[in-house]
């Protein structure tokens, strides 16, 4: 299958690009409100707090058109134990941004439900603002004998000012399979001082420390009820075959009691341990602070070994794996480091631009696609005349700078995108998708400069630059940090230019990235050719 990355709404590209059961493992963290209080999403349409708490969600979780929409497809659809559950949602908590956020979340899961193979799995990142909802909802999509496991991520230290409730410090992981035969593989973890007392027992025969554990099957096994050596079976049956008991017997690692009616236990040797199997409460991967290496600057990022452990725990190497909210890139990341095939999807261009960075400095000749995103000057005047406001995202993805306000329509005091330079100075920048640019157009984005107290500006444009603009932009002088040579205070640079040479086409001392530059990864993926 390859690894890929798509740009667009998940929903469509489920639908379109992702065929029925070809994936083994989908781990999911769709956006939730986890830094709001938990009535937040509770307030209708009309709510102002509402509206501004919900603003990084970028107007999904809103009721509205869409939202209503999707309900009615579910009603539609021909699974009606969604239908049935989403309806009974709806009579309790009305049209507001949470019932807004589960049929969204309704529709996709379908679809998720759909592309999974037999033996995948399904992780559910979320807060408990909305995972026991989320947990009804997974119950009727996939069928509540489906449900695995809930994983309690302890992601922060205990807050020492929290005075009227306990402290929140912890996700909530929702796992589901699709059958009864889906894979799992244990994960274990360092063994501490704790662990290695439980082996408390030594023969002195060179093997060294052991601790004693049950035969018997904690389930019946009708198969396994046999006398072993004059011992009765346990009531349910033993834990292993009789040709095992025996190997085990040969070896040593029974247990046998002095009395006939005691239980054989086995011998567990602490040598031959991979140490304490991993249970649903992981206290040990801590959530990325602001300092950590790994961090690229992404609000709501997780750390690799998170996604390693959901990774390695429900999948093979070759397997591959979906992340429908890929964000900044993590499940992708760990996917790729560990020998998976991988598909990202993502809505914001920006996000899709920090992945193909982040994936192309930790991975050293890594392949993948990237669907939805324009590839050449006549797919970027197509997204222009399409969506400008989409434009300019994708546009400043190609210089690695931030949408101004997180790209949100409305008035942007001539202020399209930020980038950040050395530690502190900043250059502001201007996009241009339209085929009308002109000389005041330049002076205008100086008049920003000197207003905004910026230090250096880029004018964006789609169409080349005229004469007299180009004459504007020098006139407005140089900008030459300490020790360093100048350069131009106001560049103007084509698209054109950025799709042919990248970065290059735009002259920036001590330039650093808005996000940071991902550690370089030792790669042991085999690397095939671009899938076209």
């Amino acid at each position: 299958m390859g690894n890929h990355l798509h740009y667009g709404d998940n929903l469509e590209v489920l639908r379109n690009s992702i065929p029925d059961e070809s994936v083994d493992l989908i781990y999911l963290d769709p956006p939730f409100n986890s830094n709001a209080s938990y009535n937040v999403l509770f307030k209708g349409p009309s709510g102002n707090e509402s509206a501004a708490q919900i603003e990084a969600f970028d107007d999904t979780w809103e009721w509205g058109d869409e939202a209503e929409a999707a309900y009615g497809e579910v009603l539609r659809g021909g699974n009606t134990d969604v239908a049935e559950m989403l309806r009974a949602m709806r009579v309790f908590l009305g049209e507001n941004d949470m019932m807004a956020y589960l049929t969204m979340m309704a529709v996709r899961l379908i679809e998720l439900h759909r592309v999974l193979k037999a033996t995948g799995s399904l992780y559910l990142h979320c807060d408990p603002t909305a995972s026991h909802y989320l947990k009804i909802l997974l119950d009727a999509v996939f069928g509540a004998p489906r449900f695995m496991s809930e994983i309690i991520w302890k992601r922060s230290v205990t807050k020492g000012d929290a005075r009227r409730k306990f402290s929140d410090d912890h996700d909530v992981i929702l796992a589901y399979t699709k059958t009864d035969g889906y894979y799992f593989s244990p994960v274990f973890t360092a063994g501490d001082a704790e662990y290695e007392d439980r082996f408390n027992l030594n023969d002195d025969d060179g093997r060294g420390p052991y601790q004693s554990a049950p035969l018997d099957s904690p389930n019946p096994r009708p198969n396994l009820m046999y006398e072993y050596k004059g011992y009765p079976h346990p009531p349910k049956g033993w834990r292993v075959s009789q040709d095992e008991m025996k190997k085990l017997d040969a070896n040593g690692r029974i247990l046998f009691p002095k009395k006939s009616s005691g239980r054989l236990r086995r011998k567990l040797f602490l040598k031959d341990q991979k140490g304490p199997k991993v249970g649903n409460v992981w206290n040990d991967i801590k959530h990325l602070q602001a300092h950590a290496q790994e961090r690229l600057g992404y609000p709501t990022q997780k750390p690799v070994t998170l996604l390693e452990r959901i990774i390695m725990a429900s999948s093979n190497e070759g397997d591959t794996i979906l992340d429908p909210f890929c964000g900044c890139g993590t499940t992708v990341h760990a996917a790729q480091k560990l020998n998976r095939n991988w598909i990202g999807i993502d809505v914001t261009h920006l996000a899709i631009g920090l992945i193909e960075r982040r994936l192309r400095d930790a991975f050293e000749g890594i392949k993948f696609e990237t669907h939805g995103t324009p590839k050449d000057i006549g797919g970027a005047k197509a997204l222009a005349e399409a969506d400008k406001y989409e434009f300019e995202k994708w546009a400043l993805s190609l210089l690695n700078a931030q949408p101004w306000k997180g790209g949100k329509k409305g008035a942007d005091k001539g202020i399209d995108g930020i980038r950040y330079i050395g530690k502190s100075d900043r250059c502001i920048v201007s996009v241009k998708g339209g085929k009308n640019v002109g000389v005041a157009m330049v002076r205008d984005l100086v008049g920003v400069l000197d207003r905004e107290g910026a230090q250096m500006g880029v004018f964006l444009t789609l169409t080349p630059p005229t004469g007299p603009m180009k004459t504007e932009a020098a006139a407005a002088g140089h900008y030459a940090p300490d020790g360093v040579a100048p350069v131009p205070r106001v560049q103007i640079v084509t698209v054109e230019d950025l799709l042919e040479h990248g970065e290059r086409a735009l002259r920036v001392p001590l330039a650093v990235n808005t996000y940071k530059k991902a550690a370089k990864e030792q790669d042991n993926t085999a690397q095939g050719k671009l899938d076209i």
